[in-house]
């Protein structure tokens, strides 16, 4: 199995917090486009003809690209790659974008999943964090999504902000739950640098990252989803059962996976690669027939600290037999003796032999991984 990233690199608007790779000019939509389309088909071997069963549209905002742009993206990877008919198919979009008209056009291209980016369901929260859509929007879209014929749907959720008390953050979380959200994405505020926020807090605009907050907010995010019945299957992730997201698990599966479009990453089992983050530099490289990436070759101890990271992310852990099968029994013990200091905080625990973490312990999810980490 295997899956597909396109990085759609193109905001109406910069949110404070965000520091992926976007322009907020629209005018070189056309021509990325067309080179990402040739950029499909000098790619077309880098899956090594495996069937793919996610495909995902992610930014920036996808839900800009127009019904013809979608759909000749769409069309370029079915005739290029041997896509699943039961592949996920999922589109990131802004709120304000998911007019009826537009949900019609994505069922109809189809996208069978979409990432709605709402945030909160709050006023003050989305002015805060410069959104461009409204707390009507933030609920409306969901309705005209749901009536569009999506069943398949997330959500991403952001807590931790000054804004957001925890009265709020609880209002936030029922209101996904009233709505019928089958996945939710659910990420602390944090201060990304270079970023608008990063920039307010140096200048003492806005009051830093309350951590405490955050922390709170986390742990009764736990419980509240668990009440609801949402599994918490990975650190920011939570879904009904049957509806865990492919694209996100196949990452921490460590499938293969091929990234089109500027600073997207591709990963094929044994080295890594990331276009440049740049739009004018991608677009001319690629009318020459050029993909401009860079490339790295992982090395055995890269690969196992890979796995630990991103298994214990996952409610399924970091399982022993695995870590002796792929790097030696050696690192397994080793590992093992490591981890024992977390197990007497009661940070994680040791089941069928697998390390998994507690839910304290998911606090700390990627500072306990980096100290598990081998040189």
């Amino acid at each position: 199995m295997a899956g597909i990233y396109l990085h759609i690199p193109f905001c109406k608007q910069a949110c404070y917090y965000c520091n992926f790779h976007f322009s907020t000019s629209l005018s070189q939509q056309p021509a990325l486009v067309k080179q990402m389309l040739r950029e499909i088909d000098l790619q077309k071997d880098y899956l090594a003809g495996q069937t793919v069963t996610s495909v995902y549209f992610g930014g920036g905002t996808p839900s800009l690209l127009n019904r013809n742009d979608l759909q000749q993206l769409l069309d370029k990877l079915h005739t290029t790659f041997e896509i699943s008919p039961e592949a996920e198919v999922t589109l990131e979009a802004n709120p304000d974008d998911l007019s009826p008209e537009k949900l019609k056009d994505l069922h109809t291209a189809g996208i069978n999943r979409l990432s709605i980016g709402v945030q909160s369901f709050y006023e003050e929260d989305l002015r805060w964090m410069n959104r461009a859509h409204d707390s009507r929007q933030a609920i409306q879209c969901i309705r005209d999504a749901q009536a569009a014929g999506f069943n398949n749907l997330t959500i991403d959720l952001i807590y931790g902000g000054p804004t957001l008390s925890d009265e709020g953050w609880a209002a936030n979380v029922q209101q996904a739950i009233d709505l019928g959200v089958q996945h939710l994405s659910c990420y602390a505020l944090t201060v990304e640098p270079g970023t608008a926020l990063d920039q307010f807090i140096r200048k003492k605009k806005v009051a830093a990252v309350d951590t405490d907050k955050a922390a709170r907010h986390f742990e009764q995010l736990m419980q509240w989803t668990a009440n609801a019945g949402y599994e918490h299957y990975e650190v920011s992730n939570f879904a009904l059962p049957g509806w865990h997201s492919r694209h996100n698990s196949s990452y921490w599966q460590s499938q293969p996976y091929l990234g089109l479009g500027p600073s997207a990453h591709s990963f094929n089992g044994h080295s890594r690669q990331w276009n440049i983050a740049n739009n004018a530099l991608y677009i001319k490289s690629l009318e020459q027939g050029i993909v401009p990436f860079e490339l790295e070759e992982l090395t055995p101890s890269m690969m196992l600290n890979e796995y630990i990271m991103t298994t214990l992310r996952t409610s399924q852990g970091c399982l022993l037999p695995v870590v002796a099968e792929r790097f030696g029994n050696d690192k397994r013990d080793i590992l093992l003796k490591e981890s024992r200091p977390f197990m007497d905080k009661g940070w994680m625990i040791l089941r069928n032999d697998t390390l998994v973490l507690t839910p304290e312990g998911r606090l700390f999810a990627d500072g306990i991984a980096s100290e598990l980490f081998f040189e």
